[in-house]
């Protein structure tokens, strides 16, 4: 029903603004207005998007939770497709969430009404070496003191690939 009702209203919204605006500044200044906020918007998300995707590579990278960038990185996404729709009302809800404290603040109404009851990435759960695969149940692992046959061949550091390679890479 929410969702029906935000479909229906800002529509509404925009329309009355448009005409509330355009009546005391006229066409031309509101339609300029409009193009403006979608310019400015695009270039304010663009490095906003960058800095939050590198947030999230941070957070991957030091095996830490990514929920937080990655919520910052929706709200940034949702912010700009608000920019990118002509109207004022879609604007300034817009400009609103690309604002960190109303992001923060955002994410702590959605923290109250979300639960995560479990994050855990690759196998691990804090910081140190990676867990070793418990190989004690795996059949094909050779039984102590018991060898396995097998060849191998030396590559030579330096040594290049037998075909002339794709073109799309360096060899």
């Amino acid at each position: 029903m929410w969702l029906f009702l935000a479909f229906l209203m800002v529509p509404l919204i925009e329309i009355g603004l448009f005409i509330q605006v355009g009546g005391l500044i006229g066409l031309w200044p509101t339609l300029a207005i409009v193009v403006l906020t979608a310019m400015l918007g695009t270039a304010l998300v663009r490095s906003q998007g960058i800095k939050a995707l590198g947030d999230v590579q941070g957070s991957f990278s030091r095996l830490e939770d990514p929920t937080a960038p990655l919520a910052h990185g929706a709200m940034i996404l949702l912010a700009g497709a608000l920019l990118l729709t002509p109207g004022f009302f879609t604007d300034a809800m817009g400009f609103a969430l690309l604002a960190p404290p109303v992001r923060l603040a955002v994410m702590r109404y959605a923290s109250k009404r979300v639960t995560v009851s479990r994050f855990e990435m690759g196998g691990r759960t804090g910081p140190g070496p990676a867990p070793r695969h418990d190989m004690r149940h795996d059949p094909r692992r050779a039984a102590p003191g018991e060898v396995i046959e097998g060849e191998f061949t030396e590559v030579p550091q330096g040594k290049k690939p037998n075909h002339p390679g794709s073109g799309w890479t360096k060899h």
